[in-house]
């Protein structure tokens, strides 16, 4: 079989995504998530704390209900009709830790829970943190030739 046959076999057997349909499930999903999160902001102000600790408390509830709903498995079906629109506010980060501590919790809190909490955020991490490093080195260096 060439790779053009096998291009057509795999064309033909996957089923078409209605793309535009997925985009805006994405986009008011998301844009939900992140009007939840200056509600809770804008409350949190109201309650009197400062705009820089209500912004840390909205990101904060944010992220526990996030691992509450994927706990209760109730994330995955909202992740399944969003798509993207849940992954990329903070709550998709809190669901990626989550989901996997749940997945493995039947195999113990040192070789399931801890083991297995970071596989897919443990990524997002590390190549995170080895940007800012490099970024941080770069402005480090821009700002000591100017």
């Amino acid at each position: 079989m060439t790779e053009k046959q096998y291009g057509k076999l795999v064309e033909q057997a996957c089923p078409k995504s209605p793309m535009a349909k997925d985009a805006l499930n994405a986009f008011w999903i998301g844009g939900a998530i992140c009007t939840l999160g200056q509600v809770f902001q804008n409350l949190y102000g109201y309650w009197g704390l400062d705009d820089k600790t209500a912004s840390l408390c909205a990101s904060l509830t944010l992220i526990c209900l996030s691992a509450l709903l994927t706990g209760l498995s109730l994330y995955d079906d909202i992740a399944r009709y969003a798509g993207a629109g849940t992954l990329v506010p903070i709550t998709g980060f809190a669901n990626s830790i989550t989901a996997p501590a749940v997945e493995f919790k039947t195999e113990g809190f040192i070789l399931g829970v801890g083991g297995k909490m970071f596989t897919i955020a443990g990524p997002v991490i590390v190549y995170g943190l080895a940007a800012s490093a490099a970024y941080g080195l770069i402005y480090w260096i821009y700002t000591m030739l100017s």
